[in-house]
This record gives structure tokens, C-alpha cells and sequence, in this order.
């Protein structure tokens, strides 16, 4: 009986070896996303948000457009104009 018991648990180590080494020797490919792609979208939104407020406070949009702004960056939406890189529009400061 004690035989099986432990034939069953160095089965197991070595399953384990096994299993940890092909973890540590192929790729891995996260499913989440980088920190810093985290904090570049986050710093993205937070600009938004500041020149929609600038706007609101300098008389340049109503408060309801304000609150549509704000109410479309909660749910996700992207706001117009925007791209990845300035230069792919053919605007900004160089182009």
C-alpha cells in the first residue's frame, strides 16, 4: 500500500516538474494588457476630461454637452478626432 502511495506521489512531482519547466521555457503571452498601456489609456481619458472641463469653464460648450462628453467617456466611446498618432491625420504640429 505504501508503495502505490508512493508511486503515486513521485507520479505527481514529476508531472509537476514536467509541467513547471515547459511554463518556464515557452513563450508566454499575457491576456492582460501592460501596465503602461493601462496608464497611457488612463492619462488619455484624463486629458479628455480636463479639456472638456476647460471648455465647460470658458463658456466654449453648455453643461449639457458637458455631461454628454462625460456620460460617452464613462460608457467607453472614444472621442472624435482621435488617433493613435497625430501624424496618421495629416495634422498636429509638424504636419
Amino acid at each position: 500500500m505504501s508503495a502505490v502511495i508512493t508511486l503515486l506521489f513521485g507520479a505527481a512531482m514529476l508531472t509537476w516538474f514536467v509541467y513547471d519547466t515547459v511554463r518556464l521555457v515557452t513563450p508566454c503571452v499575457s491576456r492582460c494588457p501592460p501596465l503602461a498601456r493601462l496608464r497611457g489609456r488612463r492619462a488619455a481619458l484624463e486629458a479628455v476630461e480636463r479639456q472638456s472641463t476647460a471648455l465647460l469653464l470658458h463658456g466654449r460648450i453648455t453643461a449639457a454637452e458637458h455631461q454628454a462628453r462625460m456620460s460617452r467617456l464613462a460608457h467607453g466611446e472614444r472621442p472624435p478626432g482621435t488617433t493613435r498618432h497625430a501624424s496618421m491625420r495629416g495634422g498636429g504640429r509638424h504636419g
